[in-house]
């Protein structure tokens, strides 16, 4: 069953019986992958994916909020570790479509923004266990990832601050 961008959230809010194209747990191209929680490491780590999507990292968590410079990978997992949703872009995209990106963070909690050298896609979200590539910024895909994953019920450590730890840049 299809529906009009426009009309598929009011039926979806509206409608007594529960249909399947709102409950969907797939958003299209997301990868999944799982990884153990709590492995606590120190110094640099070696990840499968770029931007990683979990696994070991350090003892401390990155700040959430936007970086204009890369982010160590150790301590941006720890984030994600604590529901964070890290969106990342290549170092080339533009200032305006980097400003749009750092405004998906306002008002929220748990969201990290910074560039990634390195990353095929020109932006990928990444939440712990769940990777999105998206080639721009209007991709509507983004906001649904922002809001299905920041403090997420996957999230292994959900509810845990993403202040108060490290907030420098490479």
């Amino acid at each position: 069953m299809r529906f009009l961008p426009s009309v598929r959230p009011l039926l979806c809010l509206t409608l007594p019986i529960v249909l399947a194209a709102c409950t969907s747990k797939n958003l299209e191209g997301v990868q999944t992958f799982t990884f153990k929680a709590g492995d606590h490491r120190e110094g640099r780590l070696v990840y499968d994916e770029t931007p990683p999507a979990g696994g070991a990292h350090s003892s401390s968590w990155q700040n959430c909020g936007v970086y204009p410079s890369p982010l160590y990978d150790e301590y941006a997992v720890h984030s994600l570790e604590h529901g964070a949703v890290w969106i990342t872009y290549q170092p080339t995209l533009s200032a305006a479509d980097v400003e749009t990106l750092a405004g998906l963070a306002e008002g929220r909690t748990h969201v990290l923004v910074s560039p990634h050298s390195g990353q095929e896609s020109a932006i990928v979200l990444t939440a712990w266990g769940f990777q999105l590539p998206v080639s721009e910024v209007g991709d509507s895909r983004i906001q649904a990832f922002v809001d299905r994953y920041e403090q997420g019920p996957t999230t292994p450590e959900r509810g845990a601050a993403c202040s108060g730890g490290y907030a420098g840049t490479r």
